[in-house]
């Protein structure tokens, strides 16, 4: 399965790199690695900078600047991919434990249709094995009634530093811990806690272990207190249910399963449905129900379903693993042999280059620009960092940009002392900069669209 995922990704490599904060993300990890530390305060933008800020993914971006300065971009593309290929054989692994061949591929298949549309080299996807793996553990004490894993603290360590959704690590802790309580009579309570207590403050101490100390344990909660202006964000919305999609049929389907008379315990039916809700609220936390709760399902409907015999569980033979590991290198050198690059859709390369923008002064960008112009180096208005521009800052702009606050735009263009604009060619600010007799058109493309400010404005 795991070599499916990554023959599969690495085909589609390109898709990859279609998000624009992975050009960011590189960018900042040749920067770490440039300066030999962390930056404490913003040095990209000119609309932020100097403001207080800290990378909470600085290893994720050190190892994806690692991969871009030995191969370039497909170094970046068969890191991401190897990493998601990884998450899903684990996955794998982990549910033949207790589900049979054809059950854990229909799961499998299905968290491979929910994550999908998240599969992009960012801090996010290297975190995904870390996250599986550490999510069997709690889960097999659940499972057997075992003590809690002590062995698995390394890996929050890890998970810290790779990824800012180290609480999620620490939430995952309480399921675990209430299922113990749960199963035991109130009279051994006690001795549940002080079975759990001291591997959940080992837990945090360990998820702590960053640069940044306990900072970055508090990045989502910073995210999420955006507030309105996360709707602007594409990631950050509700599911969609406009039109029929892969999250609408596996959500149906999942509900008609369950309906053939699987009970699950209290516990798991709280779990599951807390993935359920954040995946509804928030597009991108699709990821979390596509990896976890297949993992705290499977026991429970391997019961009732019938799950693994000994005989569907077989070790793969000496040779086939050989093969496999062939097949893997073949296909990583293939990869790296192939000229993939981000989405021209986020690189307005064309745009800088023919406008000259790196000297025109500040430059009033799109969101989606804002990860290219990190990495040529041009100081930025808006990027993807939402935790460093805040809620009333993202609100602002994109109520400007389209003209919900015709004159808070122009106020915007004098406050920045905007010298040029880079904007994507539908952006309603557009049309507004077309008819401005003190701005003029330099460039356009399908790309992106460059206004300048004229130097002596038209009577």
């Amino acid at each position: 399965m795991g070599l499916s995922v990554y023959a599969a990704l690495l085909v589609a490599g390109p898709r990859l790199l279609g998000d624009p904060d992975t050009y960011s993300h590189v960018e900042l990890g040749r920067w770490i690695m440039a300066h030999g530390a962390l930056p404490t305060s913003d040095p990209f933008s000119f609309s932020k900078h100097g403001a207080p800020w800290i990378t909470f993914e600085w290893l994720s971006e050190v190892i994806y600047a690692a991969a871009y300065a030995i191969s370039g971009w497909p170094g970046v593309v068969v890191v991401a991919a190897a990493a998601i290929a990884l998450a899903f054989g684990l996955l794998t692994f982990f549910l033949l434990r207790e589900l049979s061949p054809i059950q854990t591929l229909l799961m499998v298949i299905a968290a491979v249709i929910l994550l999908a549309p998240h599969m992009l080299a960012r801090p996010h996807v290297l975190v995904l094995p870390v996250m599986v793996i550490w999510a069997a553990a709690l889960v097999r004490c659940m499972d057997r009634g075992g003590p809690p894993p002590y062995w698995a603290l390394p890996l929050l360590v890890l998970w810290a530093n790779l990824h800012g959704s180290g609480v999620l690590a620490l939430g995952l802790i309480g399921p675990a811990g209430l299922e113990a309580l749960l199963r035991e009579k109130r009279s051994e309570w006690p001795r549940v806690l002080l079975r759990w207590l001291p591997f959940t403050a080992l837990a945090v101490a360990a998820s702590c272990l960053t640069p940044h100390g306990p900072e970055p344990l508090l990045m989502p909660l910073t995210t999420l207190g955006l507030g309105p202006a996360l709707a602007w964000i594409a990631e950050w919305r509700p599911q969609d249910f406009g039109h029929v999609g892969g999250f609408e049929l596996l959500l149906l389907a999942g509900i008609f399963a369950l309906s053939r008379g699987a009970t699950l315990p209290v516990v798991r039916v709280l779990v599951v449905l807390g993935l359920l809700h954040f995946a509804l609220a928030q597009m991108r936390n699709a990821d979390l129900l596509a990896m976890l709760a297949p993992l705290y399902l499977a026991a429970p409907l391997g019961r009732r379903f019938g799950g693994a015999a000994a005989d569907d569980v077989a070790v793969a033979s000496r040779g086939l693993t050989l093969a496999g590991l062939g097949v893997l290198i073949a296909a990583s050198g293939v990869a790296l042999a192939h000229d993939v690059r981000p989405a021209p859709t986020i690189t307005p390369q064309a745009a800088i280059a023919a406008a000259d923008l790196a000297k025109a002064g500040p430059v009033l960008n799109d969101y989606s620009f804002g990860g290219y112009l990190i990495f040529a180096g041009i100081p930025t208005f808006i990027d993807g960092r939402a935790e460093l521009y805040g809620g009333p800052f993202i609100d602002r702009y994109n109520r400007a940009l389209a003209l919900i606050d015709l004159g808070d735009f122009l106020n915007l263009l004098e406050e920045y002392r905007i010298g040029a604009t880079l904007l994507a060619p539908h952006t309603p600010a557009v049309a507004m900069l077309d008819r401005l007799p003190e701005w003029q058109r330099v460039y356009s493309d399908d790309v992106a669209v460059v206004h300048k400010r004229r130097e002596t404005p038209q009577r």
